[in-house]
């Protein structure tokens, strides 16, 4: 992955630049907060699948910085709400700015990045991005929704659900992004459609990945707390393996951990035991690995080009990654 990376560190350094630029707004504490956050350590996975997936259609311009620059603004709106909503004390290595500057002022600025990037995108004036966009803003929020509602009602909660809840939550937005690169290139329905798919289904394994990491991943690496998602009550492919393996005994003993108001981190190191044990974490590798190479599959109609053998590597590193 870091050839890819190299190979197009132009183009990303493009967007790093558009990223702090575009903020655009005169009130201070929009800018501080959006640079604060805009400036962490992120992958900026969804830019990057945007800019290959725009020179795999053959676009030489320029715009495809400042679009990749607005994608990331939606993803970035969306961990100032997530974190607001989990309560998170970290991100991206760096203290979550709800601690630093409060809740209301956190979830303000994630909108203040939302509007910001669709009246952006707007000036675009290519009606085809409008309508990208708005849909994968409104599944997102579904996937959000999806996720409390099923985590309400544990017992009920399927590996189906879970998927339908990962596609709108992160795949959404991943998707969207590499559509979005096909339609600045003026490519044609079927390719855009193809990029579409390839980041639907990646960006499944992408959160796949993530949810397992968060048992098993490194903290310094990720940024954040191991365990942050049984602490909340999240129930993701690795634990709801576990749920419908383990024996009746164990299971109302995970069970009864998720729904302590205080979970320690012996009760973490109890359940990630029991996933390696019942091979849970391996089940949800294997899932993972299974969406990148569906989304591979999707690119098969693509030439041999450097941006597809980007791509290529870039599915491939959501399995490998330990950030």
């Amino acid at each position: 992955m870091a050839d890819v990376w190299d190979c197009y560190h132009w183009d990303l350094a493009a967007v790093e630049d558009q990223i702090l630029s575009n903020i655009g707004s005169d009130v201070p504490l929009v800018r501080e907060i959006a640079t604060f956050v805009l400036q962490g350590e992120g992958k900026r996975v969804r830019p990057l699948l945007l800019l290959l997936s725009a020179r795999l259609c053959g676009c030489q311009g320029h715009e495809m910085h400042a679009l990749a620059s607005f994608v990331e603004y939606i993803h970035t709106a969306t961990l100032l709400h997530d974190d607001v909503v989990d309560d998170a004390g970290f991100r991206r290595g760096k203290e979550a700015a709800h601690r630093l500057w409060g809740n209301q002022s956190s979830i303000l600025v994630g909108d203040y990045l939302y509007t910001k990037a669709v009246r952006s995108i707007v000036d675009f004036r290519i009606h085809e991005l409008n309508s990208v966009i708005a849909e994968s803003v409104q599944r997102m929020t579904e996937g959000e929704i999806m996720q409390i509602s099923l985590n309400c009602h544990k017992s009920v909660l399927s590996q189906t659900e879970y998927i339908q809840m990962v596609e709108r939550k992160t795949g959404a937005l991943i998707a969207a992004a590499c559509q979005m690169g096909a339609i600045l290139a003026d490519a044609d329905a079927s390719d855009q459609e193809a990029l579409f798919q390839f980041g639907l289904l990646l960006g499944t394994a992408y959160q796949i990945v993530d949810d397992m990491l968060d048992y098993v991943g490194q903290g310094d690496r990720l940024g954040k707390t191991l365990g942050n998602d049984i602490r909340q009550g999240k129930i993701t492919l690795p634990l709801l393996h576990l749920l419908h393996h383990v024996d009746e005994i164990r299971r109302g003993d995970v069970q009864a951990v998720l729904e302590q108001s205080h979970v320690d981190h012996g009760d973490i190191e109890r359940i990630v035991a029991l996933m390696n044990e019942y091979g849970s974490v391996q089940y949800s590798m294997t899932i993972a690995r299974e969406y990148v190479d569906k989304a591979k599959s999707a690119l098969v109609g693509f030439g041999e080009s450097t941006a597809k053998q980007a791509l290529y590597i870039a599915a491939n590193y959501m399995t490998t990654r330990d950030h």
